[in-house]
Order: structure tokens, then sequence, then C-alpha cells
């Protein structure tokens, strides 16, 4: 008697997804991803997603050169223009698999020793609460010139009073949330700066947890006191007007009939 025996292939599918946007971030990329390497090579069943948002300097053959060299865990995602920050995460997270996302910025200021810890915090507060879907960094010490800290603080005040979302540094770049929730929030420019708020608006809850902070390693920010205060002014009222509106659709059980 012959038996056929059915082969079931097997999808990975990692726990976590950490998304990393980059522009123009060369110098930065090889000892950004050391690090992440570091801290959850031995943590972590993790993927790391860069997205490559319209590079024009060698971003993406960096990143193409860390692949080809064998670093499996490593998915890149190339932008044939730019499309800003918020939009590359959001692209970064649906081509996720991971149950947990993981955010950060391509600039080495967020330090991604604080991963494991953040990770491991807001896992044990879902397990007891599954309301507690997201954990944001605390810059408790900022390593960044006096215009960039200053533009910060009036950008944070004014969202805090309009908000009230009870984050005091919603403009770190180092975040977590479930994954699933991260993809439905509303799309928009610079989403990634209302995170807390636009979950907590879909009734979830974000945690925060204090990180370290250092000055960048390499390169120029894309950002500058324009892009940092006056345009986050104006998107406060678009994310106010979100909050009233937003619904969160939980399927508990559906039935089907024949």
């Amino acid at each position: 008697m012959i038996c056929d025996e059915q082969v079931e292939m097997v999808i990975h599918q990692p726990a976590v997804t950490v998304v990393i946007p980059a522009k123009n971030e060369a110098e930065n990329i090889r000892p950004l991803i050391n690090e992440i390497r570091t801290a959850m090579d031995d943590e972590f069943d993790y993927e790391l997603i860069y997205v490559d948002d319209g590079s024009t300097d060698d971003t993406f053959n960096i990143l193409k050169s860390i692949r080809d060299e064998g670093f499996s865990k490593l998915k890149v995602i190339r932008h044939q223009q730019s499309v800003g920050q918020s939009f590359s995460v959001l692209n970064g997270a649906r081509h996720g698999a991971g149950e947990w996302l993981v955010v950060l910025d391509a600039d080495g200021q967020n330090v991604p020793a604080d991963i494991p810890g953040m990770l491991k915090t807001l896992q044990a507060a879902y397990a007891s609460d599954p309301k507690k879907v997201g954990i944001i960094g605390h810059r408790v010490t900022r390593r960044d010139d006096w215009i960039k800290r200053l533009s910060s603080k009036l950008a944070n005040g004014f969202r805090d009073w309009m908000l009230k979302d009870g984050i005091p540094d919603t403009g770190c770049g180092l975040k977590a949330t479930r994954r699933e929730w991260y993809v439905q929030l509303p799309a928009f420019n610079h989403m990634h700066r209302y995170v807390p708020a636009l979950i907590q608006s879909m009734g979830g809850e974000m945690l925060v947890h204090p990180v370290n902070h250092r000055p960048r390693m390499a390169g120029v920010s894309n950002y500058g006191v324009w892009n940092r205060l006056w345009v986050g002014l104006v998107d406060v009222f678009g994310v106010r007007w979100l909050q009233h509106r937003a619904k969160r659709i939980v399927i508990q059980e559906i039935l089907n009939g024949r």
C-alpha cells in the first residue's frame, strides 16, 4: 500500500517586526544594525524592515550589501520618491509579519539596547490588560540642540493641552505597539507624532517608558524648526477632530450558515 505524504510548507512568522524609516542615512546604517542585533538576537524572534524613503545617497546600496552578506532577518523596502516618515513607518508595518511592532529612528539617537526592556514591559502589561497595546519612550535627558528642544517643548505643551493624551514626549521615535493596532490607525502626514492620542481614540492605552537619548551618529537631520513646530501645531487640530470620530471594530465571532 502506497501512502501519499502531504508536505506542508511552514512560513516563518517572527514575533516582533522592527521598522526603521530612513532617508539619506547611509553612514548610520551599519552601526545601528549592529546595535539592534546585539540587543535583539538573544532576546526575541524578530525581523528588521528598513524603509528607504527615496534616498539620494548610498542608503539602499548599503542595506542591500548587508542583506547579501547573509543577514536574513533584514527586509528592505525602497520608495521611488519620498513620502515622509509617517507613511514609511506605516508601509513597513503593513509589510511586517510580527505580532508586535517596534519603531525607531534611523539617525542613531534612539538606543537599541532599550528595546528589550520596553517590549517586555508592554507584553506583561498587555497580558494583564488587553487595552494596554502600546508603549512610547520618554527621553528624560535630551541630546539635541536648543532649537530642537525648544520647538519640541512648545509643540508638546500645546499638543497635551489640546489632546490631553498624558504623554510627556510624544516626539520620541522609539515606540512599540501591537502591530494590528498600528496598521489600523488613520494615515496622514506626520501621524507618527500622534500615535498615543490615536491609539487612545480607538480605545487603547499607551504606556510611557524612560529611554536613553544621544546625539545623531552622523549626517544631517531632515527636520528643522518649520516641520517640527509649526506643521505640528496645525496637525493637532486634525488629530483633535479624529479623536471624536474614531472607532475600532472588534469582531468577536462570525457564524457562516449553509
